[in-house]
């Protein structure tokens, strides 16, 4: 299971679904979001599942084998206070492999990496993810 998290309006987590559902049509991708917009909007992109808050982060980040979303989703009270420290703590301490976006808004800035346009992000992004499935696979 592709777990994808995001808060704020959902751009990100949408976009990222749309892709993956292209590019991995056979995987499930469940959408979290960090409040019900976020959710909504991954859910109209065609996540197969979706689920909104704290709870259900700290229990699908158990089960994931992907997680993708924003760098903030490790840094607690980030996302405008959005991601709780038990969010955070639960995204960390999974197993699953994580594939972050840097971001830099929210006082959160990542030395050495280029400011891409979130387009240019989110295709790194569901290009590494497609890497790890087909790894996983062998």
């Amino acid at each position: 299971m592709i777990l994808i998290i995001d808060g704020q309006g959902g751009r990100m987590g949408k976009m990222l679904v749309e892709q993956l559902l292209l590019r991995c049509p056979n995987e499930e991708i469940v959408a979290v979001g960090t409040n019900t917009i976020a959710t909504s909007a991954m859910l109209k992109a065609g996540a197969v599942h979706g689920a909104t808050g704290e709870n259900p982060v700290v229990v699908l980040s158990k089960k994931a084998k992907l997680i993708i979303g924003p760098i903030g989703i490790l840094i607690p009270d980030a996302l405008y206070g959005e991601v709780t420290p038990k969010m955070a703590a639960a995204i960390g301490e999974s197993g699953a492999e994580k594939i972050l976006i840097p971001v830099n808004r929210c006082g959160i800035s990542v030395v050495g990496v280029k400011n891409l346009p979130l387009g240019d992000a989110i295709a790194g992004a569901v290009e590494l993810a497609v890497n790890a499935l087909e790894t996983e696979k062998k």
